[in-house]
């Protein structure tokens, strides 16, 4: 016997019961996807720590009141992680750091000579957060969140072949901010 869809989707009954104004519903939901929500933020808005915080807040409350919209054509998780995403890039813009616009290399931070290494996570952090607004969209959306290329060309308005440039120039860009030789 097939299982039954709540089964499958374990938000389904919450999504539903949260649509109906069940608020202990949406923190459910809220407690089951926040850390996706906010690591995929968290990285657009360049590990900036208050921003992504805030960023996260928006994004939920933003779920709240679009949930009557959610269709269930993908599952729920999906649904509110493109919503945060977009609440980010859509933050990107408003601060006049437009993700699809160039920014010269000239302003990256220079974080000396220091070699990388993987255990170092706060240098790469840093160095991830301060690339261009186009590149680090690119990056994070590309090789930390795993979309692709036809994804990211539509979501930043920007050819496929303009994605994939965008992730050459970022990966060389952040070569450059780590000291490695290029």
């Amino acid at each position: 016997m097939p299982p039954a869809p709540a089964e499958e989707h374990p938000d389904t009954l919450d999504v539903q019961a949260a649509a109906r104004g069940d608020r202990g519903a949406f923190q459910r939901l809220y407690q089951r996807h926040v850390n996706r929500v906010h690591g995929a933020v968290y990285r657009l808005a360049g590990y900036d720590h208050a921003r992504a915080e805030d960023l996260t807040q928006e994004a939920f409350v933003r779920a709240w009141q679009k949930l009557d919209s959610f269709r269930g054509q993908s599952a729920f998780g999906t649904w509110l992680y493109r919503l945060a995403v977009n609440v980010a890039l859509m933050d990107i813009r408003a601060r006049g750091a437009d993700p699809v616009g160039f920014t010269d290399e000239e302003h990256l931070p220079d974080h000396g000579e220091t070699p990388f290494c993987a255990a170092e996570r706060e240098e790469l952090e840093r160095a991830i957060g301060g690339l261009p607004p186009r590149a680090r969209a690119v990056l994070v959306l590309h090789d930390v969140e795993g979309w692709k290329h036809e994804e990211i060309g539509a979501e930043l308005g920007m050819a496929v072949g303009s994605s994939k440039a965008q992730l050459h120039r970022a990966r060389g860009l952040l070569r450059k901010a780590l000291g490695e030789n290029a």
